[in-house]
């Protein structure tokens, strides 16, 4: 190897003081002070073969993370590029890639389609949170509930989500079918408002047979507080492979169908407590109401 003459013309001589400081337990940035060597590549050919010192070594954590950053920066990305994959600090990332060579400047129509990105990413974050906060306070003004509020809650809800008589079919009974835990938690607080026994109540659940049938009965009869044992048989829906299923995944438990025993009585109640809101709500002099 040659050198041009001046500071670095003993090399030589150099590399055996960065040797004996190296094996001293100093590290680069050590020798680099000692010996004013601030060439990065030529530092690293003096000390060439000497592993570091114990004390400079990071946890294997921050060495996998510097690896690929390393990687990544050898690959041409940037420093904001390997910040935003690897969610180190840009400080970490420059120490650890500053000795290698820099990647070719970015054109400015993907610099700004960075910047963009970062900005919209910052701006879901505060939507995000406002909708949280939204929530939260809309939670609070609800407070407690009285029995007559519940009641008409309820009513509501079964009206909504319940099945319903029809002229050509028959159908008086109290029949609820659901796949959201809080609404059958909603609707079976209303039934014992009602002071309908749970004794007179059956659970069935429904879900795709492609899915943790087993589990779903257990999670539904714990959420109701039964025996898996009580439960109907279940029903099963078969996979049309034509079909894109969305309702996937460890979250996917099918619904809970309720039913009340000897219900019809209960039926026709419920329906016309249903008309007397509509009839209430919809009255001529609801603007003056107090």
């Amino acid at each position: 190897m040659t050198h041009s003459p001046g500071k670095y013309a003993d090399f030589e001589g150099l590399r055996q003081q960065a040797i004996a400081l190296r094996r001293a337990g100093h590290s680069l940035r050590q020798i680099r002070d000692e010996l004013k060597i601030f060439n990065n590549d030529i530092l690293n050919q003096l000390v060439k073969g000497e592993p570091p010192p114990e004390w400079t070594k990071r946890p294997r954590a921050k060495d996998d993370l510097r690896e690929r950053a390393r990687e990544l920066r050898l690959q041409g990305w940037t420093y904001d590029q390997i910040e935003a994959e690897l969610g180190c600090s840009r400080s970490s990332v420059s120490l650890w890639v500053r000795d290698l060579p820099k990647p070719e400047r970015r054109a400015p129509t993907e610099q700004a389609k960075l910047a963009s990105r970062k900005r919209w990413e910052h701006e879901l974050a505060i939507r995000d949170e406002k909708r949280r906060e939204t929530k939260r306070v809309a939670q609070g003004e609800i407070g407690g509930l009285v029995d007559r509020e519940l009641f008409v809650a309820g009513v509501a809800l079964y009206w909504a989500e319940g099945s319903k008589d029809k002229p050509h079919a028959r159908r008086e009974r109290v029949v609820f079918v659901n796949s959201d835990p809080n609404v059958i938690r909603l609707f079976l607080a209303w039934l014992d408002l009602l002071r309908v026994e749970r004794r007179d109540v059956s659970y069935r659940v429904m879900i795709h047979e492609s899915a943790d049938v087993e589990g779903a009965e257990k999670y539904w009869a714990d959420l109701v507080g039964a025996d898996p044992d009580t439960f109907n048989k279940t029903t099963l829906k078969r996979h049309n492979p034509k079909t894109v299923r969305k309702n996937t995944g460890e979250s996917y438990r099918g619904c809970l169908v309720i039913v009340v025993r000897q219900s019809a009585e209960l039926y026709r109640r419920i329906e016309g407590w249903w008309y007397g809101i509509v009839g209430a709500a919809t009255a001529s002099d609801l603007g003056n109401r107090t």
